[in-house]
């Protein structure tokens, strides 16, 4: 009896006996049997022990000291005296099924992960095709309501027919809300209409049109923010168009060199050394517009220091010098920075309304780097319905 009881905790089934145990190559066949006892028809819920016949099924288990596992399970039919025939019941493993329960949440638990459905197969033995009918079986709900904190993004799916996907997200809580099959404005809407838009108090998005509409219409009650990493690289790819077009003019040792330290010009001056503040120094004398545009980029930098000084609760005097910081751009006569400073006058409330917002739409933007990695090993989804289960399977999600 004790013999048994270590059996099935080695094995991990209860009320199993092992009959036998086969070894061969890279593969273990163990014949188990469940214990008799008293069962109930399921037609007239009677009791009954009479046994009708026995059938052999071989059931794929989880692998066992790196060789594949298959139980030989030699189960029982019952007869009841209704005249019903049923099979006796068993806890740990589903109808239909020729895994293991246990295995097929390890599969599913795989499927967690940026792992392909071929790889995660080669690993059970199993087919692609099966391990995706297994992680289809799972359905993955929409939300029932929409978080305080909405942050909302396009990424390149490419499933569906579709070039872009949308993700929203909850980024008070780093949850990934739903995930929907296209970016257009008419379904954005078709789809926030079904919720209640009033519990939301931020909806963070990036200078994408669509979205300030929706916003404007469907959120009024919530504050429209523009995401701080996206309206500052505006000015950021201003400066390298400033640099790129400066270096042209230069022989190709002097371009090559500009070229080179690039990094080292967008780095804040208040990070430099002092060997690298000489060099930076050497650069801009070669440029009147390159020092400018340095000049600009850096007092926009500082601009954020102040807005990241958790000591400052009312940004009013911030918000006036980036009010400065767009006219001291727009009568720099440098081409790259009137077209940022104008970029900034069209989209100024939710700008402003960045700097008193405690939200960043970051958690967004790790969760599609994180959709691209899947979507790279799978080598793509062309169904969008699976692609969406995915992400919000493999992703942070409610």
């Amino acid at each position: 009896m004790l013999n048994q009881y270590y059996t099935e905790k080695l094995l991990g089934l209860q009320e199993v006996t092992v009959k036998k145990i086969e070894e061969s190559e890279g593969k273990i066949e163990i014949e188990v049997e469940q214990q008799k006892k008293e069962q109930e028809c399921p037609k007239c819920h009677g009791k009954t022990r009479k046994i009708h016949d026995y059938r052999q099924q071989k059931i794929r288990d989880m692998k066992c000291f790196g060789q594949t596992v298959i139980l030989r399970l030699r189960k029982r039919r019952y007869v009841c005296s209704c005249g019903k025939r049923f099979y006796e019941k068993n806890h740990w493993l589903e109808k239909y099924q020729r895994e293991t329960k246990r295995t097929t949440l390890s599969i599913l638990k795989e499927c967690s992960t940026e792992t392909n459905y071929t790889a995660i197969a080669k690993n059970y033995g199993i087919s692609a095709v099966t391990v995706a009918r297994r992680f289809d079986r799972l359905q993955m709900a929409a939300p029932k309501e929409l978080p305080q904190v909405l942050g909302i993004d396009e990424f390149r799916g490419n499933s569906g027919g579709e070039k872009y996907q949308c993700i929203l997200t909850d980024i008070q809580n780093h949850r990934i809300t739903d995930i929907l099959p296209t970016r257009y404005e008419r379904d954005l809407i078709d789809y926030f209409k079904k919720y209640d838009r009033n519990s939301v108090k931020y909806f963070v998005s990036d200078m994408y049109k669509p979205y300030a509409e929706i916003a404007k219409t469907y959120f009024p009650n919530a504050l429209y923010v523009i995401d701080r990493y996206h309206w500052v690289r505006q000015a950021t790819w201003a400066f390298e168009h400033v640099r790129k077009e400066i270096q042209k003019k230069f022989s190709k040792s002097h371009r090559i060199y500009f070229k080179h330290s690039r990094k080292l010009l967008l780095k804040r001056a208040s990070s430099l050394s002092d060997d690298e503040k000489q060099q930076v120094n050497i650069m801009l004398y070669a440029s009147a517009d390159l020092s400018n545009a340095y000049f600009l980029k850096e007092q926009l930098y500082r601009i954020l220091d102040t807005i990241k000084d958790v000591s400052v609760t009312d940004h009013s005097a911030v918000k006036q010098d980036f009010r400065d910081w767009i006219r001291d751009a727009l009568d720099s006569d440098i081409p790259s920075f009137v077209n940022c400073a104008r970029t900034y006058q069209r989209w100024l409330l939710p700008i402003l309304n960045s700097f008193d917002c405690p939200f960043s739409n970051g958690f967004t933007e790790g969760c599609n780097n994180r959709i691209k990695v899947l979507k790279r090993n799978a080598f793509g989804f062309h169904s969008f319905n699976r692609f969406r289960a995915r992400i919000l399977f493999s992703c942070p999600k409610q």
